[in-house]
This record gives C-alpha cells, sequence and structure tokens, in this order.
C-alpha cells in the first residue's frame, strides 16, 4: 500500500495537538476518520507508531522518527505548492561563470524599479544549461549555442574575448595580445560551460588544454602561471583576483552571450528581460 499525504499530515497532526479528538478539530475531519487515517497508514508502514491510553497518545520510538520524515516531505510538498502558485512573482536567472559582467549591478537596479512586482535572484549553477535543465531557474545566461531542442533562445549582447593569465608572465605588460602568442601555452579549459576551444586556432598551431570544472580552480592555477584561459569580457569584472591579470586578444571574434528559457514554458518576464539586457550591452 502506498503512503499518502493525508495520512502523513493526520499523523502530524495527532503529534503536534495531542489528541485524537484536537487532531481532528485541526484537520477539519471526524475523529473516526482521524482513526482510521492513522491506522491505514501503519498497516502500509508495518509498524505501530503511536501508543494510545484513555488521556494521552505518544509517538513510539519508530513514531518519532516517522514524524520527523513526515515533516520534511510535507514541507518539501508544501514548497513545491508555493512554487506552482507563486512562481511568476520570482524571476530566477542562472548563469555558469559571470552573469552579465559589468551591466550585472545595473540590470538589477533597473530591474527592481522597473518590476518591483518580480522578484529577481541570480543562481549559479555550473552546468551545461546553467541551471535550466535542473530546474534551479527560469531563465539562464548563456555564452554557447544551446543545441538541446527543449530550450529556445536569444542574443543579447556581445563581449570581447580575454586572455587570463598570471601577473608575473611576460605577456601581462602587454595591453593586448594574439592568438597566436599562446598558441604554445597550455590552455585550461572548462569543455561544459566554457566558451573556448583549441579550434579558435587554426590547425597545426593549436595550444594543449587541461580542463577544470569550476572558476575557482581556473583561477587558482592561472595564477600559479602554469596555465592560461580564455574568457568572456565579464569574468574579468565579476572575478578580479590579485595575481591574475586580463589581456584582450585582439584577433578572436567576440563571444555572443544569450539568454535561454525553456520553448515549452516561457517565463512571462521574458521579454522584459531580452529588452534590458540588450539594452544595457547596446549603450554600455
Amino acid at each position: 500500500m502506498d503512503v499518502e499525504l493525508r495520512q502523513l499530515r493526520c499523523l502530524v497532526a495527532i503529534v503536534d495537538e495531542g489528541t485524537f479528538t484536537d487532531a481532528a478539530i485541526a484537520l477539519g475531519v471526524s475523529q473516526a476518520a482521524v482513526s482510521r487515517t492513522l491506522a491505514s497508514l501503519e498497516r502500509a508502514l508495518g509498524v505501530r507508531l503511536l501508543r494510545r491510553t484513555s488521556r494521552t497518545v505518544a509517538p513510539t520510538a519508530t513514531g518519532l522518527r516517522v514524524v520527523a520524515h513526515a515533516r520534511r516531505v510535507l514541507g518539501e510538498v508544501d514548497g513545491l505548492v508555493r512554487e506552482a502558485r507563486s512562481g511568476h512573482t520570482r524571476l530566477r536567472i542562472g548563469y555558469a561563470w559571470s552573469a552579465l559582467g559589468s551591466h550585472t549591478p545595473a540590470f538589477q537596479r533597473h530591474w527592481a524599479a522597473a518590476h518591483p512586482e518580480t522578484d529577481l535572484h541570480l543562481v549559479r549553477v555550473n552546468a551545461t544549461t546553467a541551471g535550466l535543465a535542473e530546474g534551479a531557474c527560469d531563465l539562464a545566461v548563456l555564452r554557447r549555442p544551446l543545441e538541446d531542442r527543449r530550450f529556445d533562445s536569444a542574443i543579447v549582447g556581445l563581449e570581447r574575448r580575454l586572455c587570463a593569465m598570471a601577473a608575473d608572465d611576460p605577456l601581462a605588460s602587454r595591453r593586448s595580445i594574439r592568438l597566436a602568442d599562446i598558441g604554445d601555452r597550455t590552455l585550461l579549459v572548462d569543455r561544459r560551460t566554457g566558451t573556448t576551444t583549441p579550434e579558435l586556432w587554426p590547425p597545426g598551431s593549436r595550444p594543449a588544454t587541461e580542463e577544470t570544472q569550476d572558476i575557482e580552480d581556473w583561477l587558482n592555477l592561472i595564477s600559479t602561471g602554469r596555465c592560461v584561459g580564455m574568457t568572456a569580457e565579464s569574468t574579468a569584472h565579476q572575478y578580479p583576483r590579485p595575481g591574475v591579470v586580463y589581456r584582450p586578444v585582439r584577433d578572436a571574434e567576440p563571444i555572443a552571450v544569450r539568454l535561454g528559457w525553456w520553448r515549452d514554458d516561457p517565463h512571462p518576464a521574458g521579454q522584459a528581460v531580452i529588452e534590458l539586457i540588450t539594452a544595457l550591452y547596446r549603450t554600455g
């Protein structure tokens, strides 16, 4: 027999109210219904959950554990219901490494002023879809095309490519560099969410690579001078780091900044977000 939410609510109500009578009042049902529901739960679990006397009701040792689990389950269900009912009053925007770079504070301020009815939350999820597939966000800032047909996207801006290197690197004294300057270096890449691959270089002059999966590891390794990195301009604004400098790569194509969403379930605020971010990149 499956355990039902109404059974868990009944058990918690009995424990919280102290008697079957008071639990029935709290639940808006009859005392007989409370007794039947508890009995069905005990049959489903195959254990006794409560000790009953003429005056008191107390959980057994097993009952205490079940009540604790029941509270967590009911809390999760209540949260699910709130999320479903109020999802459009909250807007979660995911990103993998950097949100909107130097435009992030302006975007947050403009959004709060223009749309006070919709709470904005920026969520960092280092995954291919920046949290869309995981359900962690409603929209996602992306810097590589979405190949999954479940999602749609729009380009909202362009960012320069920068090379990240140790502050004492010989190239750090230059104002900008070319791709050929780092063709013989080791390039640190994140193949899941990163924007740079060896294919950016011509065949025969591509750098060796090492892999990482997190911005902190990426910065820490680059600061040692063992590797260099290539990234979007927003990373430099969001992650300034002592020991690491960023230099523009003047012969590398810019990176398209995309906003992605579920194709069959777009957030009502999506168009307003696209328009605001596009305007910030255009004027920035």
